[in-house]
């Protein structure tokens, strides 16, 4: 039986997958372990009544697990590993922080309207640490095979793509060539093409925030 699994259609075009990377990563999750699931678009500005009653903080993603609607990207990959063991994609715990402040350094760059406020470098150096990393323990976070945390930053690699691409016409330096082959690793499985969001949809996300 499929499992259902709710996430955040996108804004203006309900019928779309949207651009929530939280979202993303429960999709890439039940993707690679080959777990039939059936997807609920969820329109955020207009949440539909047996959404709120399931799940009445109203937030995505949600998975049904076992009859219970489970929220929270990390509880919820957590619940899949220990429901669904094969195939593994559990991260050794001394990989499992890898890349963890990326996401926050990227958001405070993108938000950041003060050249001089340090937060380009505080992500180059986020960065930079995530470059030798797969440097010495490539072509993963924690060697040959994919696990839970690439699937994390898989979509947060991607938004940050996009939307530096586009609002600060800003891309990561070249010289980051682990960083850059780990990117295009994780980005060319057919599990992040069949769940990524459209580019479009990424930077009109981003864009209340970035004008705030």
């Amino acid at each position: 039986m499929a499992l259902e699994v709710s996430v955040k259609a996108a804004a203006g075009a309900p019928e779309v997958l949207g651009d929530c990377p939280f979202s993303q990563r429960a999709l890439l999750t039940l993707e690679e372990k080959k777990i039939p699931h059936k997807v609920h678009l969820i329109n955020l500005t207009e949440k539909p009544q047996w959404f709120l009653e399931v799940n009445p903080e109203g937030k995505v993603p949600v998975v049904k697990i076992d009859d219970k609607w489970v929220s929270d990207s990390d509880v919820i990959v957590e619940k899949l590993e220990e429901k669904y063991p094969e195939p593994s994609l559990a991260t050794p715990p001394e990989f499992a922080s890898v890349g963890s402040k990326i996401f926050v350094a990227f958001v405070k760059f993108l938000k950041s309207k003060d050249p001089s406020d340090g937060s380009e470098q505080a992500l180059l150096d986020e960065l930079k640490a995530l470059d030798e990393h797969l440097k010495a323990h490539g072509p993963y976070i924690a060697g040959e095979k994919i696990t839970a945390v690439d699937l994390s930053l898989a979509p947060k690699l991607y938004h940050l793509d996009v939307a530096l691409g586009h609002f600060k016409k800003w891309s990561v330096p070249e010289s980051l060539t682990h960083f850059h082959k780990y990117k295009e690793l994780l980005f060319s499985r057919e599990s992040f093409q069949k769940t990524k969001a459209d580019k479009e949809h990424v930077i009109a996300g981003w864009a209340p925030k970035v004008n705030a």
